[in-house]
């Protein structure tokens, strides 16, 4: 079994709801199971100007499915809530980024891991150490260590229980 760790993300469409849908369909990952979620942050978006904040948290998986498998898996959940992918940055019903999966280090054609925005969002890293404060890359990097440097979306947490 793997350690993943899930980026989960939602501006449009009452954005709770899709956190809530997206969560119910984590837990149906065939192959997995999910074991952590972290706590719910809204954000300032990134992109286009005139999009509503962002909800954002993270959640850990361990999974006997290799990394384009669980790619599929969570684009599916992506399209099955209404995910358009017109513009990059745009508003989405859904955004699910595979952020890690265990200590591999992966490029290919669809998938980057870790994801290549890591260090540059707070509403991806902040709830990533909610869930492991410890966490580090493979090449022994703390992200708790980049946190300070990364930019500022005004996080803010939010009170209400998804799940």
């Amino acid at each position: 079994m793997i350690v993943c760790y899930i980026g989960l993300g939602s501006n449009l469409d009452d954005p709770l709801q899709q956190i809530r849908s997206a969560i119910r369909a984590l837990q149906q990952l065939p192959d997995s199971t999910l074991t952590k979620l972290s706590p719910f942050y809204w954000s300032r978006a990134i992109g286009p100007d005139g999009q509503g904040d962002y909800l954002n948290g993270a959640a850990q998986i361990i999974t006997t499915l290799t990394p384009e498998a669980l790619l599929d898996q969570l684009q599916a959940i992506e399209n099955s809530q209404g995910r358009k992918r017109s513009e990059r940055w745009g508003a989405r019903t859904l955004d699910l980024d595979l952020l890690l999966y265990g200590d591999e280090t992966i490029q290919t054609a669809r998938l980057t891991v870790p994801h290549p925005e890591l260090f540059n969002r707070d509403f991806v890293l902040r709830p990533l150490l909610d869930l492991d404060p410890d966490i580090c890359l493979t090449d022994g990097t703390k992200l708790a260590s980049r946190l300070d440097y990364t930019p500022n979306n005004h996080l803010r947490v939010i009170d209400e229980q998804l799940f």
